[in-house]
């Protein structure tokens, strides 16, 4: 008897003390377990009830989840999808200054393509550059294009001039190392000189070798105004007659006497194109205004002949008056008159000047500055752009038709890209200097607007656009799904909440509704604030050789 009564004392104690033991036990079976979230798988599928464990770097278990995580997440009437994915974006040179990214974070990107204007190294010094980015750490994954033309200039320089055969093919030895060391494809940027003197037939040559490692040839294309479906058509033949994929960058009708026309046409050619199976697809950014420099106000044969050239040309009463002549006539052989195409001055507004004494002209259109200061807004644009060289002024351009967007927004075969860069502080506008509400608002615009407000998408839909979508057209295998033994990129949002507070006179607003980030299994953004921790990778394409 009173052995059986130690034992009861005895059995006792133990399921006193199990509990602890098995707590423990229990915390370390998972790096963090979130539960009962509504999980988005990222393959447009409904969302399911779920648990999500991580453990090292890796999504361990979706579905019902026993056993704890070090860190417990409760997502009760929250989403849970994969990591989103920006398509478009300009933070080639800003990681390598800060690498927390912190506007992207907070929109729930956890993966970013750069590289339109290309690499910020030489392609001999691209391995370089990668190491440099994982040895500081970044925030975000992060993979880039090479830039045809950085090749056209390391041959030829920036004139408009036509390749030898032998110089052609120094060029495609460059694509080639840049491939073997990492990058996913090359760019072009076709409106810009010196990129707009490549002809297609060398562009097609390139895009062989790319090609040949199975990468992509991305571009801004020729002409988004009036010779967009020129510009579709001429991106279409160089993937399918070259064989590399195709991917368009921020596509959009930007001409305001064709909008409601060409953006549906434009979306039936890359439609046909892949039902003849060229692997063409686009991205878009979902505003009705672009930015960009203000040296694309003037006509490309200005820049033809260099830099120095080009400036002293803007420096002559005669050839300005040119110049003038030739923005109010419209569409002009090998430019893209952007003023023309957003329907004039009025609808150019100065971003950033770079200069003290227009800062308070920023956000005002040029007709309203050249009306303050008694001047020509386009000798008002060209002195701002001379002055505050090597910096860069940017305008914003309203070209763009609400319904045209909503049109691309729809496509199967379009994803996202916010064309911005990372910023160096939160708060502060992109490392581009361009005060956009891209660079802040992009993502959460997409699943606050279009999705809950206006219902122009599902969420499933939406989700498969910034995760899947993109994964797949990238080649990134372990991401972009929430599938147990992928890589661990996670955002868990408020639907009701979220919000793009980003607006064209608060453009860097954070916004709402993002709660938590992770990138390979570490918590980035945590409760709303990013945690300055540094998981990212960088991603290397498929031509990728370590030696």
């Amino acid at each position: 008897m009173k052995f059986g009564h130690y034992l009861v004392i005895g059995l006792s104690a133990v399921l006193l003390i199990e509990p602890s033991g098995a707590g423990e036990k229990k915390a370390a079976a998972y790096d963090i377990v979130i539960r009962g979230g509504r999980v988005l798988d990222g393959a447009g599928n409904p969302w399911i009830p779920a648990d999500v464990a991580i453990r090292d770097g890796k999504l361990a278990k979706i579905g019902r989840v026993v056993k704890r995580g070090r860190r417990e997440i409760d997502a009760t009437g929250k989403y849970v999808s994969p990591g989103w994915i920006d398509m478009m974006d300009q933070s080639g040179p800003a990681l390598r200054q800060v690498g927390t990214a912190p506007n992207k974070i907070n929109m729930g990107v956890t993966t970013l393509v750069g590289g339109e204007g290309g690499t910020p190294v030489p392609a001999a010094d691209i391995k370089a550059y990668f190491r440099e980015l994982e040895e500081k750490g970044i925030s975000v994954n992060f993979a880039t294009y090479y830039s045809a033309t950085q090749a056209r200039v390391a041959i030829l320089g920036d004139t408009d001039v036509d390749p030898t055969a032998d110089q052609l093919q120094q060029m495609k030895a460059l694509v080639a190392q840049a491939m073997e060391s990492g990058v996913v494809g090359i760019t072009t940027a076709l409106i810009y000189p010196p990129s707009s003197y490549h002809k297609m037939k060398n562009l097609i040559e390139l895009s062989r070798v790319v090609a040949s490692y199975g990468g992509l040839y991305a571009s801004h294309i020729r002409d988004e105004s009036a010779k967009l479906l020129e510009a579709v058509s001429e991106a279409i033949r160089i993937g399918e007659e070259s064989g590399a994929g195709v991917e368009i960058f921020h596509l959009k009708a930007a001409y305001y006497p064709n909008w409601g026309k060409d953006m549906g046409e434009a979306l039936a050619m890359i439609a046909a194109a892949r039902t003849r199976g060229v692997n063409v697809a686009a991205d878009i950014y979902p505003y009705t205004a672009g930015g960009t420099g203000l040296e694309i106000t003037a006509p490309s044969w200005v820049f033809a002949d260099g830099f120095e050239k080009a400036v002293a040309r803007f420096q002559d009463p005669e050839i300005r008056t040119r110049m003038k002549r030739e923005l109010a006539a419209g569409p002009q052989p090998g430019w893209t008159n952007l003023v023309h195409a957003s329907g004039g001055w009025k609808n150019v507004v100065l971003a950033n000047s770079y200069l003290t004494d227009y800062e308070k002209f920023h956000g005002q259109n040029f007709i309203e500055i050249g009306k303050a200061l008694d001047r020509d807004p386009a000798d008002v644009a060209w002195d701002i752009m001379l002055a505050a060289y090597p910096e860069r002024p940017v305008a914003l351009y309203f070209m763009m038709n609400e319904a045209d967007v909503k049109l691309a927004l729809q496509s199967p075969f379009t994803s996202i890209g916010s064309d911005a860069a990372s910023a160096l502080k939160e708060g502060d506008i992109d490392a581009i200097g361009l005060p956009h509400p891209r660079s802040y608002g992009t993502f959460p615009r997409i699943v606050a607007k279009y999705v809950r407000d206006e219902k122009i998408l599902s969420l499933p839909d939406a989700i498969r656009k910034m995760t899947s979508w993109p994964a797949t057209r990238m080649g990134f295998e372990d991401r972009g799904l929430l599938r147990e033994g992928l890589a661990a990129d996670v955002v868990i949002f408020d639907l009701e909440d979220m919000q793009d507070t980003a607006t064209w006179d608060t453009p860097t607003a954070k916004p709402k509704g993002i709660e938590y980030v992770v990138v390979n299994g570490e918590l980035v953004l945590d409760q709303g604030q990013h945690t300055g921790k540094l998981p990212g990778q960088v991603l290397r394409g498929p031509g990728y050789k370590e030696n």
